[in-house]
């Protein structure tokens, strides 16, 4: 749920990357981070477990427009993918504003991607959120790799894209697709923050 500060007129809103381990969560926001103009980014934080991070850092972008008097600020989260890290991506996932799923193209994580997918699913479940009402954008990473190891984008579709949702080919290590992926779902949280009737003022206050 968005966190509305009325004193600053700024919305806060939880955008999520999540998907399988090692699928290119972690080099999303690192690229991100790297990229963006230094004044509209905060520190890039990171939480280390045994195999994995959970990456996080604060963006305020000023190409998306406002929600009536309202800036939007976006959090962006990467989750463990690791299974033995499910509370952690429990907790990580509470509150979402948003998710990008991260699929990892390659042909070998083919099961990984439909039970990160899954988990993900359920776990929104848990929290009382229904995964339709919340706007996910699909990300299909590593399509830099031979054409013999990658599924293509539209195997990936048939398999994951069951809601019809935005969706990206991606290489996060070059930054393809990594923009197109964070506009393409911060446009559709700010689309419902617009929608949601009184704007800012039927989110939660900080």
């Amino acid at each position: 749920m968005p966190i509305v500060d009325h004193a600053t007129r700024l919305i806060t809103c939880k955008l999520v990357y999540y998907g399988p381990g090692r699928s290119g969560k972690t080099t999303n926001l690192m690229y991100l981070h790297d990229a963006l103009p230094s004044e509209q980014v905060g520190s890039l934080t990171s939480l280390a477990t045994r195999r994995d991070r959970t990456l996080f850092f604060d963006y305020l972008p000023v190409d998306l427009g406002t929600v009536g008097a309202y800036h939007v600020r976006f959090q962006l989260y990467t989750v463990p993918g690791q299974p033995y890290y499910k509370a952690i991506r429990q907790l990580v996932l509470q509150g979402a504003d948003g998710i990008v799923f991260v699929a990892d193209s390659q042909r070998s994580r083919w099961d990984d991607n439909i039970e990160s997918l899954q988990d993900m699913h359920a776990n929104l479940a848990e929290h009382g959120v229904d995964a339709r009402a919340l706007p996910i954008v699909l990300q299909y990473n590593k399509q830099d790799l031979p054409a013999s190891l990658v599924a293509s984008v539209d195997e990936l579709s048939a398999a994951l894209n069951f809601r019809g949702v935005p969706e990206f080919a991606a290489d996060a290590t070059q930054g393809t697709g990594v923009f197109d992926t964070l506009r393409a779902l911060g446009t559709r949280v700010m689309k419902r923050l617009g929608a949601e009737e009184g704007g800012a003022g039927s989110s939660r206050a900080a």
